[in-house]
């Protein structure tokens, strides 16, 4: 429950408008915000995004000397991450980028849902991006394929939603690797799609493992 909604509106409240939109009751979700912002929508939206900025502000303090792709999340700002990005990285989405001999296709957003967040991504949006990409080594995407066991939370028992345009790449293209995130805690942090393995990298916050890809295959380390 932590976080710019947290710090603005209070963890209580931020954890009742997070259980309702897990169990997909939007409607639920948005009764808990119109009870505790009453007359405050607007500044209360406009609160949220400075929270959200001095948050960014805080990561690219921490990435700063270092140099990497970023793309965003479901609950990111895409433009805030954008601009507060440090020297040394770069914002990229529905784009394909070399690394090492590597041909990586980069693909941001989350699931669309009634909330219209900025950081969703359309289904027809999804397939346009990844139309354009055409074949690549490593497919790299914020959401996960619509497989069951790879969106499965076995800590919330919900099946997480899963992209279709997504696996439908990955049963086209059959790229090397896919890595995702979004599901917290994965049934399958790693699965087979035909020639693809699939990986989610998001589970790197509770098992402190990372990956290292390179053209002769994967590497798992961790850190002490």
């Amino acid at each position: 429950g932590a976080g710019a909604v947290a710090e603005v509106l209070g963890l209580d409240l931020s954890l009742r408008s997070g259980e309702a939109r897990g169990r997909g009751d939007f409607s639920g979700m948005r009764d808990v915000w119109r009870r505790a912002v009453g007359d405050r929508g607007i500044d209360a939206r406009r609160e949220i995004e400075s929270a959200l900025d001095r948050q960014y502000e805080a990561m690219a303090e921490a990435l700063s000397g270092g140099t990497g792709l970023v793309t965003h999340g479901n609950v990111d700002r895409p433009e805030l991450l954008r601009k507060r990005l440090p020297d040394g990285f770069q914002y990229v989405h529905g784009e394909v980028v070399e690394v090492d001999g590597l041909t990586l296709g980069i693909v941001g957003g989350g699931m669309p849902t009634p909330v219209q967040a900025e950081g969703e991504l359309g289904e027809d949006e999804m397939k346009r991006c990844l139309a354009d990409l055409g074949p690549v080594d490593v497919l790299c995407t914020h959401v996960p394929s619509a497989l069951r066991q790879v969106r499965l939370d076995v800590i919330t028992g919900r099946e997480e939603r899963g992209s279709g345009p997504v696996l439908d790449y990955l049963l086209r293209h059959q790229p090397r690797f896919h890595i995702y995130g979004d599901v917290h805690q994965p049934q399958a942090s790693t699965w087979r799609v035909g020639r693809t393995r699939a990986i989610n990298v998001g589970y790197f916050r509770a098992t402190g493992r990372y990956l290292r890809l390179d053209p002769d295959g994967v590497a798992v380390g961790g850190l002490g």
